[in-house]
């Protein structure tokens, strides 16, 4: 959501996080404003005031129908973001325990048994992206040592050869799986070319 707003218009951005612009007028001599009638807004105060107006098309346009009861009272953008805040995910509480239970899922994770490289890639990077939309970034070299880990014993000797060869300071993990992926191809047409071909009868 805020990539998409701050690609339609950064200020939008900040209309939502700091409230919307009120135009306002001094007082006399007296170091005091009013907010201003419509009829005396300017024509920058037009264009500063119908950006909450925009921020709050958006908000509205991108929930599903069942939510709108949530925020239908709300009078800002600012509110409506409060309140979609609130109910999805960034309470400190319920933020902190998506984060400590994907957290738990990334230390027990493992490949299991009979599964492709490509799906076990698939489950590990849906836990590293949710963990990084909750403000937890894994380094990537701790992430390539943990998927060379949690390989089969059958890998022993291609995680050692990519240990030796490749600086895993700098080793990506598309890098890893793409590597891992064509040694599993290698072995599949090694095997079959090992296999004894049967005599015709």
């Amino acid at each position: 959501m805020h990539d998409f707003i701050m690609a339609e218009d950064f200020e939008l951005w900040d209309d939502m996080c700091d409230g919307p612009y009120i135009p306002t007028k001094s007082v006399g001599d007296l170091p005091l404003t009013m907010p201003r009638t419509r009829k005396e807004y300017t024509n920058a105060d037009r264009k500063a005031v119908k950006k909450d107006f925009c921020a709050k098309k958006i908000l509205v346009c991108s929930i599903r129908p069942n939510e709108y009861n949530r925020i239908s009272a709300c009078q800002t953008a600012k509110e409506i973001w409060e309140v979609l805040q609130t109910a999805h995910e960034v309470t400190t509480q319920v933020k902190q325990s998506k984060i400590d239970m994907l957290t738990t899922k990334y230390e027990l994770f493992r490949m299991k048994h009979d599964e492709s490289i490509q799906d076990m890639h698939t489950r590990f990077t849906s836990i590293i992206n949710e963990l990084h939309s909750l403000g937890e970034v894994i380094p990537r070299k701790k992430l390539v040592r943990k998927i060379l880990s949690i390989l089969p014993s059958s890998w022993e000797s291609k995680v050692n050869a990519i240990t030796e060869a490749k600086g895993l300071q700098e080793l990506t993990i598309d890098e890893l799986v793409g590597n891992l992926k064509t040694y599993k191809m290698k072995r599949k047409i090694d095997s079959k070319r090992r296999e004894p071909k049967k005599e015709k009868t």
